[in-house]
């Protein structure tokens, strides 16, 4: 799975808790984008999670 390359978000592991309290495991998965950008006055692909995505389109952060 990708990985966002701003804030470096990826994949984080638990557990789906029952009622009697058993365990069974499960994935959280951020909501990476793949997004061509211009970085330096060059088109890069890059992945992106849709939170930083709407950082980077309102100016707050910078790629």
């Amino acid at each position: 799975m990708a990985k966002c390359c701003v804030c470096e978000k990826g994949v984080t592991f638990g557990h789906n808790v029952s009622h009697s309290n058993r365990k069974t495991n499960r994935t959280w998965k951020p909501n990476i984008r793949t997004v061509k950008v211009v970085v330096n006055g060059e088109h890069k692909t890059v992945n992106i999670c849709s939170r930083c995505l709407r950082s980077v389109r309102s100016g707050r952060v910078s790629l």
